[in-house]
C-alpha cells in the first residue's frame, strides 16, 4: 500500500482544562561567543546550545458546545478553552531578542521563555511575518549567549549540520544530519492574504519532532544557517525529512521586525513558472532552466525596466534562479528602491537589465505602511507562480 505523507509544522500543542561525547578532561571548555574557523560537533553543541530556548505559550479559544437530545444535536453556544503550545527559539542578541516561528507564538496571550539554565522569563512579541512563518519575541535579560548568523547561500548539499531544539517538551536536544536539498517549496505556509508566502527551505535529515519549531540549524562553524520549521510525516513523527527557513531570509526579516515593526519587501511584479523541455527547445536553450515569465504586471518594477511576457528569467543579482522559491529567496533580501540586476533570455539572446524594486503599493517607500494593503484600488505588485498548461 502506498503511504501518503503530509507536511507538518512541529510545534507541540496540548489541550488544558485548567548519547553524548565527553570532553577530554585536560581540554578546557569552549568560551562563550568565541569566534572559530572550524569545530567538531562537541564544540559546536557547547557554544550554541545555551542560545536555544524553550518557548511555552498560552491562549484561549472558543469552541462549539453541542448536546444530543432524542437523536438531535442542539447548539448550546460556545465555551472558552485554554490551550498551551510548546516550541523553540534562538537568541540573536545579548539583550534578549529571540527569533522563532510565527506559528509558535501566533494568538498567544502569554509567552514564557525557559533558558538552558532553566531560568524562566516572560516574553512579548516584537513582530511577526506570516509570509515566512517567522517572528521575533523579546525577554528582559542581558549578556545572553547568541548564535551568529551564517550565510545560508554558502551552505552546500551534503554539508553536516546540527539541529538544536526542544522536541516533545524535552529541553536542549541536539541531533545531527546533513543538508539534503535547498530551495524547497513545500506549500506549507498558509497565504496570509496580504502578500505571497515565501518558501525556500533547507531540507535536512537531522531528526526533529514536535516542539522543534523555531529551533536552530547550525553548521560546523557554529553559525546559524536555518530556523527549523516543518517535517514531512504521515503521523506527526519524524520520518527522515525536515525543513528549515534559510538564515539569510531570517536575518533580514528579524532586522526589519526590530527596526520597522513590519517586513519591507520589494517585488519584481511577474507571474512565472518553471521552464519545461518544450519551452527550452523553442527558446533555443540547450537544457531547461530558469523561469518563464507568463505575465508582467503593468507599472511594476519588471514592466518599467522593459521586461516582457515570454522572457525567460535566469538570474537575479547574479544568482541563478531555476525555481519560484529560489527567485523569491533572492528577491526578498532586497528593499523597495533597491536596484537589482536581472538576467533573462529573449529571442535566443541573453540580456541583463537593472530594475528598481517597488513595494506592494507600487512605490519605493520604506516604513510601517509599506507592506500594508491599500483600499484605494492601487495595483498590488506580487511575484506569483502560475501552473504550466
Amino acid at each position: 500500500m502506498k503511504k501518503s505523507f503530509k507536511l507538518m509544522v512541529f510545534v507541540s500543542v496540548f489541550f488544558v482544562t485548567e548519547a553524548c561525547t565527553a570532553q577530554p578532561q585536560n581540554q578546557p571548555a569552549p568560551q562563550r561567543n568565541v569566534t572559530v574557523t572550524q569545530m567538531d560537533f562537541t564544540d559546536v553543541a557547547a557554544v550554541t546550545i545555551d542560545a536555544v530556548v524553550h518557548i511555552k505559550t498560552e491562549m484561549t479559544k472558543l469552541t462549539p458546545l453541542y448536546q444530543t437530545f432524542f437523536g438531535m444535536i442542539i447548539d448550546r453556544g460556545v465555551q472558552r478553552q485554554r490551550y498551551q503550545a510548546f516550541g523553540s527559539g534562538v537568541i540573536i542578541s545579548p539583550d534578549g531578542y529571540i527569533v522563532t516561528n510565527n506559528h509558535v507564538v501566533q494568538d498567544a496571550e502569554r509567552i514564557v521563555v525557559t533558558l538552558n539554565n532553566r531560568k524562566e522569563l516572560p516574553a512579548h512579541i516584537v513582530g511577526t511575518d506570516p509570509a515566512t512563518d517567522l517572528a521575533v519575541i523579546k525577554i528582559d535579560a542581558n549578556d545572553l549567549q547568541t548564535i551568529p548568523f551564517g550565510n545560508s547561500d554558502s551552505a552546500r548539499i551534503g554539508e553536516p549540520v546540527l539541529a538544536i531544539g526542544n522536541p516533545f517538551n524535552l529541553t536542549s536536544t541536539v541531533t545531527a544530519g546533513i543538508i539534503s536539498a535547498k530551495a524547497r517549496n513545500m506549500n506549507i505556509i498558509q497565504n496570509p492574504g496580504i502578500e505571497s508566502t515565501i518558501e525556500s527551505f533547507i531540507q535536512t535529515d537531522a531528526a526533529v519532532n514536535s516542539g522543534n519549531s523555531g529551533g536552530a540549524l547550525v553548521n560546523g562553524r557554529g553559525e546559524l544557517i536555518g530556523i527549523n520549521t516543518a517535517i514531512a510525516s504521515g503521523d506527526g513523527y519524524y520520518t527522515g525529512y525536515s525543513f528549515a527557513i534559510p538564515s539569510n531570509i531570517a536575518r533580514k526579516v528579524t532586522y526589519d521586525l526590530r527596526t520597522y515593526g513590519v517586513v519591507q519587501r520589494g517585488y519584481l511584479g511577474v507571474n512565472v513558472y518553471e521552464v519545461t523541455n518544450d519551452i527550452a527547445t523553442r527558446a533555443g536553450m540547450e537544457s531547461p532552466h530558469g523561469l518563464y515569465i507568463a505575465r508582467v504586471i503593468p507599472q511594476c518594477a519588471a514592466d518599467k525596466a522593459g521586461m516582457r511576457e515570454g522572457d525567460i528569467l535566469i538570474a537575479v543579482n547574479g544568482r541563478n534562479v531555476d525555481s519560484y522559491s529560489s527567485m523569491m529567496e533572492e528577491v526578498c533580501l532586497f528593499y523597495p528602491g533597491d536596484s537589482v540586476p536581472v538576467t533573462f533570455i529573449r529571442n535566443g539572446r541573453e540580456k541583463t537589465l537593472t530594475l528598481t524594486l517597488l513595494n506592494s503599493s507600487g512605490t519605493t517607500h520604506i516604513g510601517s505602511s509599506a507592506t500594508n494593503a491599500h483600499d484605494d484600488g492601487s495595483v498590488r505588485y506580487e511575484d506569483n507562480s502560475v501552473q504550466s498548461k
